[in-house]
């Protein structure tokens, strides 16, 4: 599937099904879509190698895999502040080790970017900063050497800060997915900006919206593709102003018909 004049690769993220791959592979089907930002982690545990196979009976185009820990809380933003990517270092260096697995697995799926959240960004304490940067330089290493790109998810902080990581850290390897409802849902930043700050890194994007908390310290809300204040129609404008030439995945991270909005989201795409 294709928007925008075919400018964009349509895709979804496997893991907002909550279903088998087999499953999902059904309902893409009859959506005529082929392209998936495919949940990792799942590859790494005792079923990776059936998960593997099921993948691979599947025709898709896998926009990048997706890697996240068991151990993270998003339960508040105070408990995903702590629990988030790969600050906690109670779980260093084994989620890097996990992490250099997956980035190998990406590739031999035939995908060559993985992305995940790091975890929060905090420049104003220099000890935690410098831990992070050499976290992530690592992880940058392993991605390359694997034959993939790290991209980091952004949210969890402005485009300001984001974009003074990036700079400073100046990896060849280490770029960024954009979902601008997460910089909805954590009260950081203004999505359309945003992005047009961070572009010069962007190389795929998550299709989700959602509403801005009313109180301070807590969770915006996550609604369906056009139903909330991402200004969708916008957003897409400006991707096509700032040159943005990678893919596009539906995510549906809350609710309980997922398929149905999943499937409203790549009407109202297919709309544009």
């Amino acid at each position: 599937m294709q928007i925008c004049g075919n400018k964009w690769p349509v895709g979804v993220c496997s893991w907002s099904f909550r279903k088998g791959i087999d499953e999902i592979g059904s309902v893409m089907s009859a959506w005529g879509v082929e392209h998936i930002n495919l949940a990792i982690a799942p590859a790494l545990g005792p079923d990776g190698d059936a998960y593997l196979e099921a993948v691979k009976r599947q025709n898709w185009t896998i926009t990048a895999g997706m890697m996240n820990y068991e151990y993270e809380d998003y339960t508040t933003l105070d408990t995903i502040k702590v629990t988030g990517g790969i600050a906690p270092d109670a779980q260093w260096p084994a989620n890097g080790e996990a992490f250099a697995k997956a980035a190998k697995i990406t590739a031999q799926l035939g995908s060559n970017q993985i992305a995940m959240h790091v975890g929060f960004l905090d420049h104003t304490d220099k000890a935690y900063a410098k831990k992070f940067y050499d976290r992530v330089r690592y992880l940058g290493d392993r991605a390359g050497e694997a034959g993939v790109a790290l991209l980091m998810e952004t949210g969890q902080e402005t485009a300001e800060e984001l974009q003074r990581f990036v700079e400073t850290l100046n990896h060849p390897n280490v770029f960024l997915n954009f979902d601008p409802a997460n910089l909805i849902l954590y009260n950081k930043d203004e999505p359309l900006s945003a992005f047009r700050r961070l572009a010069p890194w962007v190389r795929h994007i998550h299709i989700k919206d959602a509403i801005r908390t009313t109180v301070p310290g807590t969770w915006g809300s996550e609604v369906v593709w056009g139903d909330g204040q991402v200004n969708t129609f916008a957003f897409l404008n400006t991707l096509a102003e700032c040159g943005f030439k990678g893919a596009v995945a539906v995510e549906r991270e809350a609710g309980d018909q997922r398929v149905k909005d999943i499937a409203t989201a790549l009407r109202r795409l297919a709309a544009y």
